[in-house]
């Protein structure tokens, strides 16, 4: 069972103490207890975030492999949407809002789920919100 969308941007503030703040591990202790939904690709993206943090010395060895198996370790439900549907809802949101096809599968992950959004990235947000979708924010 998933409880919200999680965007890369989001599960990457995780992994950086200059990064993490009250969203982050709010979402964070979300998703440990009630698992997320994440398009394919967000593995590849996260697999990036770790490698560019350890080029640019934020994260060593060692943090990359803690880090790794964090990951692996969420219960997450991959959506591996069909080309189809990539080239036409995707495209379509990524036009309409102006975003990355990247981005893009996320809001469009939510929008067909109904499931609110954990995301950093400002634009995204700002879609998610023009459409309707649900961002999650800490209570209180």
């Amino acid at each position: 069972m998933s409880s919200l969308v999680l965007d890369a941007s989001m599960a990457l503030a995780w992994c950086f103490e200059d990064e993490l703040d009250e969203q982050a591990d709010f979402v964070l202790q979300k998703v440990a207890r009630e698992g997320a939904a994440v398009p394919s690709l967000w593995f590849t993206e996260i697999a990036n975030g770790l490698l560019f943090g350890k080029r640019r010395g934020r994260l060593g060895e060692a943090d990359v492999e803690r880090l790794a198996t964090l990951f692996l370790n969420l219960a997450l439900t991959v959506d591996d949407s069909q080309a189809e549907r990539i080239f036409k809802a995707v495209l379509s949101v990524a036009q309409r809002f102006g975003l990355t096809a990247y981005d893009a599968t996320y809001l469009e992950l939510a929008m067909r789920t109904g499931l609110p959004l954990a995301t950093k990235d400002d634009a995204l947000a700002a879609a998610a919100e023009a459409c309707g979708v649900v961002l999650v924010r800490p209570v209180g």
